[in-house]
Parts: C-alpha cells; sequence; structure tokens
C-alpha cells in the first residue's frame, strides 16, 4: 500500500476538523510554544493559545485552530507529489495558492493557501485554509490552520505557520511525563509508544512490536470533549468498541454502569476476534467521565490468558490520576 493511502484519512479528518483530542502543556525552545509529544513548536497569534481538544493551538474566542500530524521523514516527498490541487480539493481544501518557502532555518516546505467552501445552500460562509508540509530529515509535518472570517488575518496565520520550530525527538519517558494522566500502578505493564500526546500503548513483556497478540496491551486515552449524557453512555462505549477495525465477531459478556470513588464508569467485558491473525481475544473497555471529557482504557488479551490479566488491566485503570 503507498504510503499516501496511508496518511490520507488523517490528512483529510484534519482538513475537514476532525481534530484528535490532545492535552495541555507548555515547553519553550526560542519563542516557540511546543505542544506535548510534538516536534513542532510555533509563536502563537496573542489570542490563540494550546488546545486542550487536539495537538495544536486554537482561538481562545473561537473561530481560529492550527493542528499538528507528525509522520516519518521519508514521508515528505509521497505527500508533496500527492498532494495536487485535485486530491486536496476531494478533502475539502480548495487550493489557492502553493510555495515552496524554507522553514526552521533551511527546511524544505510547501506552504498552501485556500478554503473550504460552504456547503451548497448553507448560509455559512467559506473557512479560509492552510496548510504546511515541512520535510525535516528526522520528521514529516503536516500542518493545517484555518479560520472564519474576521477571527484572524491571512498575515497573523502566515507568519504564525511559517514561525515553526522542529525539537529533537522526546524520549518516552519525556512523552509519558507529558501525558495529561498519571499512571500509579503499572501493574507489570510498561509504555511502548505515546500517541497525539493524549494516549499510551502499553505491554507486558519483552516485545515492542507485538504480532499475532503474543503479548497483552492495553491503551489509555483522554479525550477532552463534552462525555454523553447518563442514557447515552452504553450505547456510545459499545460504539466506540465497535469501531476498532482490527477485530471482528464481538459477543459482549458483560456492559455495565456503575459509580465508584465519585465518578461514573461504563465496562464492557466482550470476547473477539483479532482480524489479522484470526485468534480469539478477550477485549476489556473501560470509560471513565468527567463533566469536561472522559479516560477510556482498552485492554486486549489472547482468550487463553484471560484469568490472569483483567484484574491487571483493571487494576492499572482504577490508578490513573488525570492531571
Amino acid at each position: 500500500m503507498r504510503l499516501r493511502n496511508l496518511v490520507r484519512p488523517v490528512v483529510a479528518l484534519a482538513l475537514i476538523a476532525g481534530l484528535s483530542s490532545g492535552a495541555i502543556s507548555v515547553a519553550w525552545a526560542a519563542d516557540a510554544i511546543f505542544p506535548p509529544s510534538s516536534r513542532f513548536g510555533f509563536t502563537p497569534a496573542s489570542d490563540m493559545a494550546l488546545s486542550k481538544r487536539f495537538s495544536g493551538f486554537e482561538r481562545l474566542e473561537g473561530g481560529a485552530t492550527l493542528s499538528i500530524v507528525e509522520l516519518p521523514s521519508t514521508a515528505f516527498v509521497d505527500l508533496e507529489k500527492s498532494f495536487t490541487d485535485e486530491n486536496l480539493r476531494t478533502q475539502g481544501f480548495v487550493v489557492a495558492t502553493r510555495e515552496a518557502i524554507k522553514v526552521a532555518g533551511d527546511v524544505d516546505a510547501v506552504l498552501f493557501t485556500g478554503e473550504q467552501p460552504a456547503p451548497e445552500g448553507a448560509a455559512t460562509p467559506a473557512i479560509k485554509k492552510w496548510l504546511l508540509l515541512v520535510g525535516d530529515t528526522t520528521v514529516t509535518g503536516i500542518i493545517i490552520a484555518q479560520t472564519v472570517p474576521d477571527a484572524e488575518t491571512p498575515e497573523t496565520m502566515r507568519n504564525m505557520l511559517t514561525s515553526v520550530k522542529i525539537r529533537p525527538e522526546l524520549t518516552l519517558d519525556e512523552q509519558v511525563a507529558a501525558l495529561p494522566f498519571r499512571i500509579r500502578e503499572s501493574a507489570g505493564f510498561r509504555p511502548v509508544r505515546v500517541l497525539a500526546g493524549n494516549s499510551v500503548l502499553m505491554t507486558q513483556g519483552p516485545k515492542d512490536q507485538m504480532l499475532n497478540l503474543e503479548q497483552p496491551i492495553l491503551v489509555l486515552a483522554q479525550a477532552v470533549q463534552q462525555p454523553p449524557q447518563p442514557e447515552q453512555r452504553d450505547a456510545f462505549a459499545r460504539a466506540a468498541l465497535y469501531s476498532n477495525q482490527t477485530m471482528k465477531d464481538f459477543a459482549v459478556e458483560r456492559s455495565q454502569t456503575y459509580r465508584q470513588n465519585g465518578v461514573d464508569w461504563h465496562e464492557i467485558v466482550a470476547r473477539a476476534v483479532d482480524g489479522p491473525s484470526n485468534t480469539p481475544v478477550v477485549v476489556s473497555q473501560t470509560i471513565r467521565f468527567a463533566p469536561d471529557g472522559y479516560l477510556r482504557a482498552l485492554g486486549v488479551v489472547r482468550a487463553d490468558q484471560r484469568s490472569a490479566m483483567l484484574s491487571k488491566f483493571r487494576e492499572v485503570i482504577d490508578s490513573v490520576e488525570v492531571k
């Protein structure tokens, strides 16, 4: 599969404004502010700050955002070729100009400007958009900025985009420390990878790359968005579980809402089949709700290891503290 097919859903999601959740933290390098775990930092406009909802920045009063997607350094060449006007138009971005520029000293980049047209018949105006493709020797960046009319000027957005700085890759410990939650009890699990600054993949065992679910995995992710109402939580939890495209043939054994330590929780335990390996597995999904968001934990283990592992999943999840 070509790289452009792998990254297209990510790019399309951000361009159309489906931005991923993220944590808030500040790290300074020169005049740049870096979202947690991100290699890319910016000097934001005076009325823009780090987002609590995704990896990037947003205007405090609304109407303008800048989001960051990071990919391997090898992605730049293929993306530069595939980011044609036609391809970007299919993703909701009508290109007006494109410009090869240098950023962060002598790093190659391409700056696209244009807009996302309003839906046909809608009374809303078009959204102004910018896309900065950055090709550092160690990382590729896709930076998407957008603003409604009068929220920010084109000069302000361009200045913010071109202020980009690139810092060295953070260690895994530094990335874990920047997460919006703390894990007080690991129960033998260890972090393998931090994703988007708000989630961590953990495992038990010596391998970092797990084929055929040789080792149990546990993913913890914090989302800062309006949680569902109590009467909608079971349906919400089931939809989240079924959205996992690597598993199939779900059979729910238990689905329940409960209250613990003054907090609302929802837990599902289900049998399923791992698609790539056709291995029977057991899935444990726990969601802890808060007024302004929720923490989701997803544990997956081979069916023949379930009895020893389900309690370990809960041990980790119960120890998590949101910062």
